[in-house]
């Protein structure tokens, strides 16, 4: 009989039963691995080469992105742009038909606002083109008298949407802000009072801001456009700056220079003429920038201002509230990169994309 332990100082350690110790000697006698047979050395080397690979991607992943990066290794392996050509059959039909030149969508059906809590609607708003459903923008409205709104990042990326909601108590979860390539804040945040991001930075475009001077729970969206964005946050308990305006104060939105072929699921902010904060999210990826900042003042919306979060996978929308439920995170990104249309996809898509960056309603 021959049993074997895994462990030891140098190699394997072999115990025959039955042997006799001299005294003062231990009845173990370590084989070095040289001395293993070759079959024995096989079975090891194969054995081991599978923990290498894994280390190795994990130390890769570690230096290039911190604990961010080893997440997005462990939750969905990676993702990579793939080049597609207009027509591919992996894209939905509504890129496809933006991608051929088909971009102002029909007329705005009526809203139909469902009241599912005190203080908070939501609805779906379909988007046709020629009679044809390409999109849908599914939104939420928020009365922040009713709702206390927080802006969080979790840098490690490790919680989704859902988890957010878990962890917070929070009715409704959407995607932030954009985030770095190690997950901590790409713009300026202020979350419950503490100052994240870059502290130097040139904002002109937008920000939600809660609280401050005068109105210590309201929440708003603000217009940078001349602004020092410092100022317009100083004495918030939470902000969060994000480009580009949609719709500014001017009536118009600041998408300029945006491609027309950048399509993507898209989460953005908007306030009303009754100071509610909007919150929607795109269905399918028929919209660029420019196509959505044209779009939105025609939506029946009374939208006053309207703020483009991030987009693509990790534009997510999670609503719970009186008995009613929606879950959705987005499915596509397309660019162009070098002259080639590109499409983002995850090697492993068994899990979804992580939120460093949320913003939270939670009840009062």
């Amino acid at each position: 009989m021959v049993s074997w332990c895994p462990w030891g100082p140098s190699g394997m350690i072999h115990r025959m039963a039955g042997e006799q110790s001299e005294p003062g000697r231990s009845r173990w006698r370590v084989l070095r691995p040289w001395r293993w047979p070759r079959r024995w050395r096989w079975l090891v080397a194969l054995a081991l080469t599978p923990v290498l690979v894994a280390s190795s991607a994990f130390a890769v992943a570690y230096e290039k992105g911190g604990w961010y990066g080893v997440n997005v290794m462990l939750r969905r392996g990676a993702s990579v742009w793939g080049d597609v050509a207009p027509d591919d059959s992996r894209l939905s039909p509504g890129i496809r038909l933006s991608l051929a030149g088909q971009r102002t969508p029909d007329p705005a059906e009526p809203v139909r606002w469902r009241g599912v809590a005190a203080g908070l609607d939501v609805a779906e708003l379909p988007v046709r083109v020629g009679g044809r459903p390409v999109d849908a923008l599914l939104l939420s409205r928020v009365d922040p008298a009713r709702y206390r709104f927080r802006v969080l990042n979790r840098a490690a990326g490790d919680r989704d949407v859902g988890g957010w909601m878990a962890a917070t108590g929070a009715s409704l979860v959407v995607n932030g802000s954009y985030y770095a390539h190690d997950g901590p804040p790409d713009t300026p945040v202020v979350s419950d009072g503490h100052r994240l991001g870059p502290a130097s930075y040139q904002a002109t475009h937008g920000a939600f801001v809660v609280g401050g001077p005068g109105d210590p729970d309201g929440a708003r969206l603000v217009d940078l456009a001349g602004l020092d964005w410092r100022r317009v946050t100083d004495g918030a308990s939470q902000a969060m700056v994000s480009y580009p305006m949609l719709l500014g104060a001017d009536g118009h939105g600041r998408t300029g220079g945006a491609d027309e072929r950048w399509l993507a699921n898209r989460s953005f902010l908007g306030q009303d003429g009754a100071g509610r904060i909007i919150v929607g999210t795109t269905r399918d990826a028929y919209f660029s920038l420019p196509a959505l900042a044209a779009f939105l003042p025609r939506a029946g919306l009374d939208l006053r201002l309207a703020l483009n979060l991030d987009g693509g996978p990790v534009a997510c929308q999670k609503v719970s509230a009186g008995g009613y439920k929606r879950d959705f995170c987005g499915r596509y990104e397309l660019a162009v990169h070098g002259g080639r249309l590109q499409l983002l996809r995850s090697l492993v898509d068994f899990r979804r994309w992580a939120l460093p960056m949320a913003l939270v309603a939670v009840p009062r």
